[in-house]
Formats: structure tokens, C-alpha cells, sequence
């Protein structure tokens, strides 16, 4: 036998082997990742992902079809933002796994644990020109916390071991440093991040499904007692560190700005809430904090519409935890007072202002809980300076609130009756998911804190408008009742998201839950909130740049997709349609018209 006769009868061995070493060492790879807390898998149809998508569909984990990759991996985004865990997505090679940039890079800036599980073309096809190829490698650059080029899949020991340490990597990457573990329900979030993945694969591409052992072959813990590896740890202040912040704060006028993710689980809160009590310490609350869901005294709901008075209270003092909020009025009062600014992260600062003058390295619920026992052990009392700071902050939020409830009075259909008339409608745990632009700033405006559970999500990492409505049904998945109020600019940039009513549909055939989702579209026909920026102008050039009016009916879009549909120009039209689509399972979408110029004197009178 010649070489070449050698070589091409262990090509035809290896092309017949293949089939069985790709599923046993995928299986082994899935396996592995719902050991460590995967349990969402969405994937966007391909050829050359059929190995991913074949086995991950057999797998025990909980899959979702989106035709749409963008959209795809804007799901999956909403899927871990709303239960805390690593989703996984699948895309085939080429433009699809691009299409994933933009939900990557959010999920990168909003600490979102993304799973990119891309499929590749083989080696010896790679700068040779074979259609659907390019370099993939790295290709999300640095927004991903790490990249993996993946081998050929093998079935030998070696190689079935390292697909089991390949997905504990990447778990362990995607949840970041936590409290607590993904194996104990869930990771916090507060310091997740998207990773990728490349699998390299050859034809035949179809995995031979029949073998044995698969999702067991290399398992290291034989019960599924053992199957739930710690992934995360904590990042503790220690107690002199601690002690001296206590006697930083002391006699000081201190405030507390609490962003999104700004404490974890229920416990979490009653820390905070137990910190901001014991140390008086108002808490300026984000509409994402979920923090208006509390309704306690320091809770400060309505700083946006009063911190551009001149006489808004002032602090010495700012403790940030999380993300930095929406409002640009605060950002304005930073500048103004400059307060000595306390900023409590597990990973950086996010201070765009550049003004931290202390970085305290860890999560909020460890740097709370480290002061209230510093508090204790050295018998500390809040000063008459952090009372009186304490009373003037809540004065001029309660007075703000008197404003603001005033909406509720007025008969017309604007932003402001929309957010009450939806909030007044809207049942306990419903999820309130919010657009960017107009809609997550009327929410800030006109949402007052209530013991209520109304958790509200948005995608406030970039503050991008693309994939709002994906990310809003995934994040929906896991919520009986979902409100999405979005503007028709953003609706616009999403419009294909409307298709998932056809897969929501599938899988309530197989037995899953249809969650009800209203889409509530402020369609003033552009963009309205260049009305409020210095953009502003009645020049020609404002209307053709910035407000881009638009003549889009969405009542026929909504018709193709089967999603049911209303419009409301009159407020008693919407809190009838309201009343109406609430708790219809599928997607809903209810147009509330409203005039495109005008917003700064609609808000004005609650500022």
C-alpha cells in the first residue's frame, strides 16, 4: 500500500468515526454545562451548526428556535438578564456569528452571562475561500471574557476531558465572581460577562445520536448530588478597612446612589435597607435597582425631578453602588457639588466622570454588611448632620411625589398617563421591560416606589435600541405576565422579534407555558426625544435628522406575525385595551398614539 493509498483509507476511517465522536464529545460538553448551571439554549438554524444544535436539542436543557440571529442573541440576552444564569447561544459560521456583536457587546457592558457557542469551518478550509468561512477567532475582540478556539471533536479520554474543562471555563468566565454559586440557583450578576466559543467542525456534520453514554461519557461525580460545582466566590471587606470607612462617613451628609444590580436576592435588600437606616443614609433610586418596589422613607424615587432645582438638597458624601443611573440631572448635580464619591464594585468603577476618590473592590452586599458590623463593634451612632440630611432628602422627594401623582388626574393620552394607566393595570410580578430613549426616561419620571412587585428590566448597557423587543421576550420566559413599553423607532429596529409568536406557539404544543406579553408602542411617528436635546430646533434640517417622522401602520405588520393588535389615541381607549390584552398569552401589541413635538412642556410641569 502507497502512502497516498494509506492517507485516503485513514480519511474514509476517520470521515465514518466522525459522526460518533462528535456527539459523544459534544454530549460530553453540554453535559458538563448543566452541570454548572446552564439551562437555556437558544439557537438560530444553520448548516454548519448542526452538531451544536442537534446535540443541545437532545440535551436535558431548555431550548428556543430564533430564525433571526441578531435577534437570537438579543433573547438569549433577556433570557440571563431576567434569571441570572449563563445562556447559552448557538449561531452556524460566517455573518451569523457577527450578527451576535451587537447583544455581546451589551452584554459585556451590562454584565450579562452570554454563552456564543459559534460553529467554524475546519482548518484546511480557513483563507482558501470555502463558502460561508471567514476568521472567527477573537472575533467579538475584547467584549468577550474569554475566547476559545475549540479542536475537532475526538472521542479518546483526553479529549472528552477537556470538553468537560472547556465548558467549566467557560461557565466559570460568563459568571464572573458572584455571591454565592450558579449551583445554589442562579449567579448575581454582578460580575458576568459574555464569552465565545469556536467549534471547528468537518462533514458529515450529523451526529450519530444512537451512541452510548451520551451526556454521561467522562462524568466525574456519579450523582446527580455532585453534579452542582461552585462557580464564583466572594470578594470580603475586611474588618479594619471597614472600621475606617465608618469613621470616613462619620459626621457626614452622606447619600447612597443605588443602579441597576445594586443588591442581590431578598436578603440583599434588607441589608441595604437595614444599612441605609442605621447610618441614615438616603438611597437614590434607579428605576432598575428595583428599588421602587420598596416603599420606604430613604427610598428616593423622584431625584430626577428635583435635583435641578437650586435648592436640592446636597451631600458631602456619595456611596455609588451599580450602574450609574439614567438620569443626566444627577450626573449634573455631581458636577456641581462634587461630593467625595465612594464607589463599590467586584470589578471597576464605571465612573464616567472621572471623580472616584475611593474604589472599594467589592459587592455591595459585602461592603453593607461589613459596615454594619464595623457599626456595632465600635458603638457608632448616625451624627445630627447625616439626620438632617436624612430629613432634607426625603422632604424634597416627598414633595416631588405630590407633583408627579398629579398625572394620574390628567385626561389626556401622553408618556406620563401611559406609565400610570400601565402600572395601575399591571397584575403583581409582572415584568416591566422598558426601550430605550423615551420610554425607560418616562418610566424613571413617572414611576413612584410601591410595595409592589414590579421588576423592571432594560438594556441600559449601551443604551442601544436594536434587539429591545428580543431581549424582552427572552427576559419574559420566565414571568407569567411581561409589559414592554417601547417608542416606534425602536419597534422598528426589532420588528422581525414579532416572528417568536410562532415559536412560543411551538413550544406551548410541547407542553411549555405561553407567557402573556403586551407590547405597548408610544408611536409618535419619529423620534421624540431629540425634542428634549439641544438638537432641538425648528429648522428644516432638525425633522430630517432627528425626528425622522414615520408612517409605518403597525396594525398590518402585527397581522402577518398573528400577534394581536390595538390602538388607542384617547386614555380611556387605553386602559380599556389594557384591561383587554392583559393576561392574553402570546405577544399583544397596543399602539398608543401621541403627538411627536411637545415632550419638554409635557414633562415640564413634573420637574
Amino acid at each position: 500500500m502507497d502512502g497516498t493509498q494509506w492517507a485516503n483509507e485513514m480519511a474514509d476511517r476517520d470521515r465514518e468515526l466522525r459522526p460518533a465522536h462528535t456527539a459523544l464529545f459534544l454530549s460530553a460538553f453540554f453535559d458538563e454545562m448543566r452541570r454548572c448551571g446552564l439551562r437555556d439554549v437558544v439557537i438560530s438554524p444553520g448548516s454548519r451548526s448542526t452538531p451544536l444544535s442537534m446535540v443541545a436539542l437532545e440535551a436535558p436543557l431548555n431550548t428556543y428556535i430564533d430564525i433571526d440571529e441578531r435577534g437570537a442573541a438579543f433573547f438569549a440576552l433577556g433570557l440571563a438578564k431576567a434569571s441570572g444564569r449563563p445562556v447559552a447561544v448557538i449561531a452556524t459560521s460566517g455573518t451569523a456569528v457577527a450578527n451576535y456583536l451587537p447583544a455581546v457587546m451589551e452584554a459585556e457592558s451590562s454584565r450579562v452571562p452570554l454563552v456564543v457557542l459559534s460553529s467554524d469551518r475546519p482548518l484546511r478550509l480557513q483563507g482558501l475561500g470555502a463558502p460561508q468561512t471567514c476568521d472567527q477567532i477573537k472575533i467579538f475582540g475584547d467584549a468577550v471574557r474569554l475566547f476559545r478556539e475549540m479542536p475537532e471533536p475526538r472521542a479518546d479520554a483526553a479529549s472528552i476531558a477537556f470538553a468537560r474543562q472547556a465548558a467549566r471555563e467557560a461557565m466559570a468566565a460568563a459568571a464572573g465572581v458572584a455571591e454565592g454559586s450558579l449551583g445554589s440557583g442562579g449567579g448575581s450578576l454582578l460580575d458576568a460577562g459574555p464569552v465565545q466559543l469556536n467549534f471547528p467542525v468537518d462533514e458529515p456534520l450529523k451526529p450519530d445520536m444512537t451512541q452510548p453514554d451520551l451526556f454521561k461519557i467522562g462524568r466525574v461525580a456519579p450523582t446527580e448530588r455532585d453534579l452542582q460545582p461552585r462557580i464564583g466566590g466572594w470578594l470580603a471587606l475586611g474588618p479594619n478597612r471597614a472600621r475606617d470607612i465608618v469613621r470616613l462617613l462619620d459626621g457626614k451628609r452622606v447619600v447612597a446612589v443605588c443602579g441597576e444590580r445594586c443588591y442581590t436576592g431578598s436578603s440583599g435588600l434588607c441589608n441595604l435597607l437595614r444599612f441605609a437606616e442605621a447610618f441614615q443614609i438616603p438611597l437614590l433610586a434607579d428605576p432598575l435597582s428595583q428599588l421602587r418596589q420598596v416603599d420606604e422613607a430613604l427610598v428616593i424615587d423622584n431625584y430626577d425631578s428635583f435635583l435641578g432645582h437650586d435648592d436640592a438638597p446636597v451631600a458631602d458624601v456619595v456611596i455609588r453602588f451599580g450602574r450609574w443611573p439614567i438620569s443626566k440631572r444627577l450626573t449634573q448635580w455631581f458636577d456641581r457639588v462634587r461630593p467625595l464619591q465612594l464607589v463599590v464594585d467586584p470589578r471597576e468603577s464605571r465612573d464616567f466622570t472621572s471623580a472616584t476618590d475611593v474604589f472599594v473592590r467589592t459587592t455591595p452586599g459585602g461592603f453593607v454588611s461589613a459596615l454594619l458590623d464595623a457599626q456595632e463593634r465600635l458603638g457608632a451612632k448616625p451624627a445630627d448632620a447625616a439626620t438632617a440630611c436624612a430629613a432634607a432628602w426625603v422632604a424634597a422627594n416627598d414633595d416631588a411625589a405630590k407633583r408627579i401623582a398629579t398625572v394620574s388626574d390628567e385626561p389626556a393620552l401622553h408618556e406620563g398617563t401611559v406609565v400610570r394607566a400601565l402600572v395601575d393595570a399591571a397584575p403583581d410580578g409582572t415584568l416591566l421591560f422598558a426601550g430605550n430613549s423615551m420610554a425607560v426616561r418616562a418610566i424613571d419620571t413617572f414611576l413612584l416606589k410601591d410595595d409592589r412587585k414590579l421588576p423592571i428590566l432594560c438594556n441600559r448597557g449601551l443604551n442601544g435600541i436594536d434587539g429591545t423587543l428580543s431581549t424582552a421576550f427572552g427576559a419574559a420566559q420566565h414571568f407569567d405576565q411581561t409589559v414592554l413599553l417601547v417608542g416606534d423607532i425602536t419597534m422598528l429596529h426589532d420588528v422581525n422579534a414579532l416572528a417568536l409568536q410562532g415559536e412560543m406557539l411551538l413550544r406551548e404544543r410541547m407542553g411549555h407555558r405561553r407567557p402573556s406579553i403586551l407590547v405597548v408602542c408610544m408611536e409618535n411617528g419619529g423620534g421624540a426625544i431629540f425634542d428634549m436635546l439641544p438638537q432641538a430646533s425648528d429648522e428644516p434640517y432638525f425633522e430630517r435628522l432627528f425626528l425622522t417622522p414615520q408612517q409605518v401602520d403597525f396594525g398590518p405588520v402585527c397581522q402577518g406575525f398573528g400577534v394581536p393588535y390595538a390602538q388607542a389615541t384617547t386614555l380611556p381607549e387605553f386602559q380599556q385595551a389594557c384591561e383587554r390584552m392583559l393576561g392574553e398569552p402570546g405577544i399583544s401589541f397596543l399602539s398608543a398614539k401621541l403627538p411627536l413635538r411637545g415632550v419638554r412642556e409635557r414633562y415640564g410641569k413634573y420637574w
